[in-house]
């Protein structure tokens, strides 16, 4: 397989490549801003993608999205191609999807409240121990209770249940505090103001959505677009962690193949390890180091080497190192740190070469026959096929209208889950509450204007009306007084007369 052409050696005068084989050993971009990195991502994606090989990347500053416009060429850009040697250069597009946390420059990217994780949450929420211990206690409830975690609305729900049954909790699960239970309340809060509460939902992220190969065999190239996402920066990288994560846990084991089945590049991935607890960069170096096995390579990309931590930079077999300026103590050290990862080249004075490098231009070793790393080269990196710039709002749009995903997660869904549940059930213990206590007959009879009272007064009747055994008693009367005074006449008449009785 035809490896990716980078550039073109200074020093050997030789090319500069990067071998498919070895692309899922990992890599490391860096420099100091504006010289040249994103042009190198660029040459990167491309050349995966021109393989086969689908494509992850942040778009921090809004020129990767260039990815999706054939370039306009130009007498400088062809001159160069052909100093490097580069075959057939033309301007050209990739396939790209674009997506966005915030669903306004992309597809919307959600993940549910349980797929994130207890761990990954407390780093975006900004919680201590304590409180990263009792959102552990809230993710066991669900489980236990068969409460489905989808958003940010269904952990707010399980956090007041918590409150409520905060004492038989404690007993059964831990201590769980007043204190920590609104503080978590907090963080949510201020979560939900940065936008944070369009990204939990569903329908949730497919990784095979991110892992496409187009129709004629070229990697579909994800763009993420973080203008906006960068300015949250532990929602940034919780996210690409968490993304990171799903892949390492999901894919299966396939060993070394011919090029990988995903890239990952990682932009600004010094806000990964900033503040981060030893417990999650070890987690982190663990994913770096295995999921290599998954056919994953992971790239990132700083200012300084050493924004990555030693035990990760050592597993970056591939590296692209752009000049680094030397005006302060802190610039010298990263200097120095550079010139030591890589295999020196008897051509060449790495640490007074990173300092005159100029714009495109980068110290390059990646692994070579057998892993072994080549030694550095000064190298001019090879302009990349697409737009090296933004693109307009038409543009975007039409890239968005062709895109394979379709409408598949423009539209947010909210199904029956831990809040709708909760409140349910809050509903019914209100209605039992409030109704009525089941009344005895006597109680019935005693109200006013009841059925079992009607029936007295028409039987027995009122003070203003007579009742039927009133009525029945005086008719009875009146017919027996009746009866009995004729007879009583008739008997006097009779004997006054001499008639018979």
């Amino acid at each position: 397989m035809d490896p990716i052409l980078l550039g073109k050696g200074v020093t050997d005068d030789i090319a500069v490549t990067l071998l498919p084989r070895f692309g899922n050993r990992h890599g490391l971009v860096a420099g100091a801003t504006g010289t040249g990195k994103t042009v190198t991502l660029m040459t990167l994606a491309e050349g995966f993608s021109r393989l086969g090989v689908p494509v992850f990347m942040a778009d921090v500053k809004g020129d990767v999205a260039g990815l999706a416009v054939a370039g306009e060429g130009g007498e400088k850009l062809a001159q160069r191609a052909a100093e490097i040697g580069v075959d057939g250069f033309a301007p050209a597009a990739s396939p790209v999807v674009f997506w966005d946390l915030y669903g306004k420059l992309g597809h919307p990217v959600r993940t549910t409240v349980s797929e994130m994780g207890p761990t990954l949450l407390a780093r975006i929420l900004e919680l201590n121990d304590t409180q990263s211990g009792v959102l552990d206690i809230v993710f066991k409830l669900a489980d236990d209770r068969g409460l489905l975690l989808l958003d940010l609305d269904d952990l707010r729900a399980l956090l007041g249940l918590v409150a409520e049954e905060r004492k038989d909790i404690s007993t059964e699960y831990g201590l769980v505090s007043a204190q920590s239970v609104a503080a978590i309340q907090r963080s949510l809060l201020r979560l939900s103001q940065d936008g944070g509460e369009a990204f939990f939902g569903e329908p949730a992220l497919e990784l095979a959505d991110i892992m496409r190969v187009n129709h004629d065999g070229r990697g579909v190239v994800g763009i993420l677009a973080a203008a906006q996402l960068i300015l949250k920066p532990r929602l940034y990288s919780t996210f690409l962690l968490w993304l990171l994560s799903e892949l390492f846990e999901q894919l299966p084991e396939v060993g070394d193949l011919e090029k990988p089945k995903l890239v990952f590049i990682f932009d600004e991935a010094h806000l990964l390890f900033d503040d981060a607890p030893p417990a999650l960069v070890q987690r982190i170096e663990q994913v770096v180091r295995l999921i290599r096995s998954k056919g994953v390579g992971v790239y990132f990309c700083s200012q300084f080497p050493d924004d990555v931590p030693g035990n990760i930079l050592g597993q970056l077999g591939n590296r692209v190192q752009h000049a680094l300026r030397a005006f302060t103590p802190r610039d010298q050290k990263a200097v120095k740190t550079a010139a030591e990862t890589f295999v020196q080249n008897p051509k060449l004075d790495v640490v007074a070469t990173l300092s005159q490098l100029g714009t495109g231009e980068a110290l390059v070793s990646t692994l070579q026959d057998k892993g072994i790393p080549s030694p550095v080269q000064k190298t001019l990196i090879a302009p990349p096929r697409c737009r090296m710039g933004s693109i307009t709002d038409a543009e975007r749009a039409q890239v968005r209208a062709g895109s394979p995903v379709g409408t598949r997660y423009d539209t947010a869904v909210n199904r029956e889950s831990a809040a709708e549940l909760l409140a349910q059930r809050a509903e019914k213990a209100v209605e039992q509450a409030q109704a009525p206590a089941a009344r005895t007959r006597q109680q019935d009879e005693a109200q006013e204007g009841g059925f079992g009272q009607s029936i007295k007064d028409a039987i027995f009747g009122t003070k203003r009306r007579q009742g039927m055994i009133e009525t029945m008693a005086k008719q009875t009367t009146r017919t027996v007084g009746t009866k009995l005074g004729n007879q009583i006449v008739r008997g006097i008449l009779g004997s006054i007369f001499g008639g018979k009785r």
